[in-house]
């Protein structure tokens, strides 16, 4: 027995197996509110956790007037002020690489918290807050935990 699944169902069906893995991906993922977050007039979003610790900023495909990812694609950039002051970038289909000694410091406006419990999404990208720290991962199966106690990146 053969089946059509026309073209629109095809799309929903890749939309959901999409959010299914995501949810796989970041534990609590599936119960967590999605957050909206405003983006500035190129399309990045600032984002930091309560803490005021973690700030991140979204870069999208084709960057900003002032920032492009190397490879063009979205990016995540996120810093955690303390214990030690650290970068860590996810790229859309690249690992996410941990800067020890970024240089440059001093991310994120508090403006825009991303409350505990809650995710956000936008491009490639989906994180999740929580007290114990911010989970973030890609569609391509990369990603990063980043807390004040520890960093891990996959």
């Amino acid at each position: 027995m053969a089946f059509y699944i026309p073209v629109r169902g095809r799309v929903a069906a890749l939309a959901l197996s999409a959010t299914l893995a995501l949810a796989v991906m970041i534990p609590g993922a599936a119960r967590a509110e999605t957050q909206r977050l405003s983006s500035g007039p190129d399309g990045e979003v600032i984002f930091v956790t309560p803490s005021g610790n973690i700030g991140c900023i979204y870069i999208p495909a084709g960057g900003t007037s002032v920032y492009e990812s190397a490879d063009g694609q979205a990016e995540l950039q996120c810093d955690r002020v303390e214990p030690s002051y650290v970068t860590v970038i996810l790229g859309a289909k690249t690992r996410a690489k941990r800067i020890n000694e970024p240089g440059e410091q001093g991310c994120c406006s508090l403006d825009q918290p991303l409350d505990y419990g809650n995710s956000w999404s936008e491009g490639p990208f989906t994180c999740l807050s929580s007290k114990t720290g911010l989970t973030c991962s890609s569609r391509a199966g990369h990603g990063f935990f980043i807390s004040k106690a520890k960093i891990e990146v996959h």
